[in-house]
């Protein structure tokens, strides 16, 4: 991706791709600051669709669909994104609408919105995998921001104002740094040109220190959910790892592919599904954020199998400390994420998604080919390492079961 920056110091990546019909633009806005009430970071990002001082919801959702606009905004753990993709034709006009969107928000839905929150949360913990989860995340996130899950949400939400909503996001539009990414067919210059007429004169302050602090887990945590009509129990165990910036990275990546996250393939399905018949299900995630990431392996089973399927995980990680992986193992890993990096950057839409995602957390646009150049490079004694390192004692477990 090429780079420039506009009037104000937004730095926008650019990627031509000649010949797609739809233009793709990502803008992330970071967020420097901890959510001092759980849900009011949601609830922005929910009503941010709401209406403008320009148009009203239902005036704005007929100029998209009338013109097949895709427009979102999500929250996200460090930032607040906005994205569009639209017809070739159209962007100026998307582009238009994104900026009376981020700086004359209304915020007019609040009391529907509540409600639809409130509601589309408490239907999400009825399934006990989202249950445990959200418990494993509170847990091994207790008090930072990262572990503001549904059920703290909920506990929380009813207390949120109006104003808390607006202030919050000010804060965040007006003390947060912003970066711009564009994947389609448009030329630089009028690419230039169209963002220095709208989104030129946002505010970006690029200086504004952090105050987001650290997450530590510093002792081993155990936390279980009974729940009387529970058929199975849902486990979770993980561990507080390096962030996706960091050099061990890409080590954790393949030791991850290898012990859990390549489906059929993976030691933990071959080990406690198809050999002990401990599972239907049963995988490993990293999951990297700007200040933490996290390893964590899931097991659905029987009640009576919550021990045997611990003792199950213990095994195949001590395995991994001890042994190292073969050749094969190691390139079938290798290939498995190099194959996801390439599907989930397929499209304008995607390509912009990641090259924002890693730009607004500072490293760079095109920092996914660095990744997957440090992923060809890892050895057998790097995932060995690794294991032994972040693998610890210091981790949490969270079960629900009856």
């Amino acid at each position: 991706m090429k780079e420039f920056k506009l009037k104000n110091g937004i730095c926008v990546g650019y990627k031509n791709n000649p010949n797609t019909p739809r233009i793709a633009l990502t803008l992330n806005i970071k967020i420097n600051e901890e959510e001092i009430t759980p849900g009011v970071y949601a609830l922005m990002s929910r009503l941010l669709q709401q209406g403008t001082s320009t148009y009203t919801s239902e005036e704005l959702a007929n100029i998209l669909d009338e013109n097949a606009i895709e427009f979102s905004s999500e929250l996200k753990q460090d930032y607040l994104s906005f994205r569009v993709v639209c017809l070739n034709e159209d962007f100026n006009l998307s582009l238009n609408l994104l900026d009376d969107i981020v700086k004359n928000s209304t915020f007019q839905e609040f009391d529907k919105e509540l409600i639809k929150l409130k509601g589309e949360y408490s239907a999400e913990l009825d399934s006990n995998r989202a249950k445990v989860s959200d418990e494993f995340i509170k847990t091994i996130f207790a008090g930072h921001m990262y572990g503001h899950t549904y059920t703290t949400v909920l506990e929380n939400v009813d207390n949120i104002t109006k104003d808390d909503v607006i202030n919050a996001y000010k804060n965040i539009l007006y003390h947060g740094k912003k970066i711009i990414s564009v994947v389609g067919d448009i030329s630089s210059n009028d690419l230039e040109n169209f963002l220095n007429c709208t989104l030129a004169d946002l505010p970006n302050d690029d200086i504004k220190s952090d105050t987001i602090k650290i997450p530590v887990l510093e002792k081993q945590k155990y936390s279980e959910i009974n729940k009387a009509d529970a058929q199975q129990a849902q486990i979770l165990q993980g561990w507080l790892v390096p962030t996706v910036n960091s050099v061990e990275y890409p080590a954790i990546a393949v030791l991850n592919t290898i012990l859990g996250a390549s489906g059929l393939s993976s030691r933990l399905f071959l080990e406690l599904r198809d050999k002990k018949g401990l599972a239907y299900t049963v995988r490993s995630a990293y999951r990297s954020f700007e200040k933490s990431a996290l390893f964590h392996i899931y097991i659905g089973t029987e009640p009576k199998n919550v021990e045997v399927s611990l003792r199950g995980f213990e095994e195949e990680i001590n395995k991994i400390k001890t042994i190292p992986v073969t050749n094969e193992e190691l390139k079938a890993a290798k290939n498995n994420i190099l194959g996801r990096q390439q599907f989930i950057s397929e499209t304008n839409a995607q390509q912009a998604n990641i090259s924002a995602n890693y730009a607004i957390m500072g490293f760079g646009f095109n920092f996914q080919q660095t990744l997957i150049e440090n992923i060809k490079n890892v050895t057998p004694q790097m995932v060995m390492d690794a294991a032994n390192k972040f693998l610890n004692n210091n981790y949490v477990i969270a079960i629900i079961c009856p």
